[in-house]
């Protein structure tokens, strides 16, 4: 009888994480069960589209669609189905979720890859404290009671924290962040940094929240980071007890930003003047390179008229399985990366 060949070294990468793999299978029925228990309707929404996004810094992979009759139409792999979502949302008034596949190009890391997996889920009458609540819920659902990130070790039993980023700012770098909303030689002096050449006070933001805030949440249970400064709105509306934040949050757990979240803005005229002022920035951080001029998603900005309150947010389910499965890279729950 020959003697069998050893596996290709492919095949025995597969093998070795086949443990984790399945975890991800698990993680992925226990997802739909929550939802389908909450009575959400799970929704499929394309993925090349004629408009991939309108985040500043995202970068997206461009593709075409040809006719039969030789017509050719530039698409682009979305990296989020959100925009389509909504229209759903607001063509049904369904509380809707979706595993979506979605594609941010030039990126990748121990928690990166270009193509990943993107759990969304809308609710039609939620507020931030209310998705909150239903984003504890689903975590408690599918994880165990502690998981193990780096040298974290995490409840998931235990209430998870809730934190302004006011707060956070105050607590750990000294900062009234908002009274310094736009000035980024004060808030530079009020942390005691230096500021750096062209930084802008949303870099100086992003820098004192990676170097200040992030070693400090979510280390032994789940942190939600709430009540973002109104310039980093997106797509949120604005607290009206307090118009300086938006009604945002973020889901850190280990060391891990695991989900974004918006009370959704639902005036078409502001979200048109926020999207223009993204394109007049992106133009100007990233002048002459190709590939940024989609057309504007009207579809979506007609449909936000009659996008009833809601709430919505996006959780990166990789990034969910690496927490069930104790493991701290990305690719170790992937049944295949790019390129493989």
């Amino acid at each position: 009888m020959p003697e069998s060949l050893p596996p290709r070294p492919d095949c025995a990468r597969i093998a070795d994480r086949l443990p984790r793999l399945l975890r991800r299978n698990l993680v992925l029925r226990g997802v739909r069960a929550f939802f389908d228990a909450r009575g959400y309707t799970e929704v499929e929404t394309p993925y090349a589209v004629p408009t991939p996004g309108e985040e500043v810094h995202l970068k997206v992979f461009a593709t075409e669609r040809a006719g039969v009759d030789g017509s050719r139409e530039r698409l682009w792999l979305h990296t989020s189905p959100e925009f389509a979502m909504k229209r759903i949302v607001a063509a049904t008034g369904l509380p809707v979720y979706q595993l979506a596949r979605v594609w941010r190009n030039e990126e990748g890391s121990r928690l990166h890859a270009h193509e990943f997996t993107m759990l969304e889920w809308y609710r039609p009458g939620a507020t931030l404290a209310g998705l909150m609540d239903e984003t504890e819920s689903l975590l408690r659902a599918v994880l165990p009671p502690v998981v193990r990130a780096g040298e974290n070790e995490i409840s998931t039993t235990a209430p998870f924290e809730r934190l302004t980023v006011a707060e956070a700012f105050a607590r750990y770098a000294g900062v009234d962040i908002l009274a310094h909303e736009g000035d980024a030689p004060a808030l530079a002096e009020a942390a005691g940094c230096d500021l750096r050449r062209g930084e802008t006070w949303e870099d100086l933001f992003f820098r004192l929240m990676m170097a200040r805030i992030e070693p400090h949440i979510g280390r032994t249970r789940p942190t939600f980071l709430t009540h973002w400064p109104a310039s980093q709105a997106a797509l949120a509306r604005r607290d009206p007890a307090d118009p300086r934040v938006a009604l945002r949050f973020e889901l850190y757990a280990g060391g891990i930003e695991l989900a974004n979240a918006f009370e959704e803005l639902t005036d078409p005229a502001e979200q048109r003047a926020r999207f223009e002022a993204d394109r007049a920035r992106r133009a100007a951080l990233y002048p002459g390179e190709s590939g940024l001029d989609w057309p504007m998603d009207e579809a979506f900005l007609s449909a936000l008229g009659t996008l009833p309150p809601c709430a919505g947010i996006a959780l990166g389910f990789d990034r969910l399985v690496m927490l069930a499965a104790g493991t701290n890279r990305i690719a170790d729950v992937q049944w295949l990366g790019a390129g493989s």
